[in-house]
């Protein structure tokens, strides 16, 4: 597998444009370029079972957030609170990603 840019960060707030929870909103916890896929917050959750650990003495099911694909998210424009595509420009030489929808730069 090829190494992909994403258009996502650690840290934005997307919202699920397609699959089982399409519409909710979450913030990207971890991303995967090398997947393709991101982990966001409360979405995609599945049912692990887990054996008794020092962890987690007890064991049984627990609940927790799958990777989902990166295709099928969109950052949240800080402007508008809206989705919208990510651009890119170039600012003080650094290339930084802007909101289409409102021009908005979404790194701080």
């Amino acid at each position: 597998m090829s190494q992909v840019k994403l258009h996502v960060k650690k840290g934005d707030n997307v919202k699920i444009i397609s699959g089982k929870d399409k519409g909710k909103e979450g913030t990207v916890l971890e991303a995967y370029p090398a997947k393709s896929r991101v982990l966001v917050e409360g979405i995609n959750m599945v049912k692990k079972h887990a054996k008794p650990s020092q962890a987690n003495p007890q064991g049984g099911i627990l609940n927790q957030e799958a990777s989902i694909h990166v295709s099928n998210v969109m950052v949240i424009d800080p402007s508008t609170n809206e989705p919208s595509r990510v651009g890119y420009k170039t600012e003080n030489g650094k290339k930084v990603r802007i909101a289409k929808k409102s021009g908005e730069s979404l790194d701080k």
